[in-house]
């Protein structure tokens, strides 16, 4: 008996780590995401004469900072990182 509480202790744990593995991976591709829009509405503002260069390389030195520590996953799009119907995605 005690030798099957293990194993199913042991699977539940898997189970959480998978799940916050998830969890993060959501979260860094809506961070991503969100960095990508602030960048393309600081190019559409410099290109109208409303915004700066500094703004537009700002947004870049961000989006790359965080792609370099979490990957480029939110940039091709995909269930993995548009969620299904949770809101924030339009869709890819």
């Amino acid at each position: 008996m005690a030798g099957f509480l293990d194993r199913a202790k042991e699977a539940a744990q898997r189970g959480l780590d998978v799940g916050k593995e998830k969890v993060e991976e959501v979260q860094n591709a809506r961070t991503g995401q969100d960095l990508l829009r602030k960048l393309g509405a600081a190019y559409y503002a410099e290109q109208r004469g409303s915004g700066g260069h500094e703004a537009v390389a700002s947004a870049l030195t961000a989006l790359e900072s965080h792609i370099s520590a979490h990957g480029d996953a939110f940039l091709h799009g995909g269930p993995q990182t548009w969620g299904s119907g949770t809101g924030g995605g339009t869709g890819a």
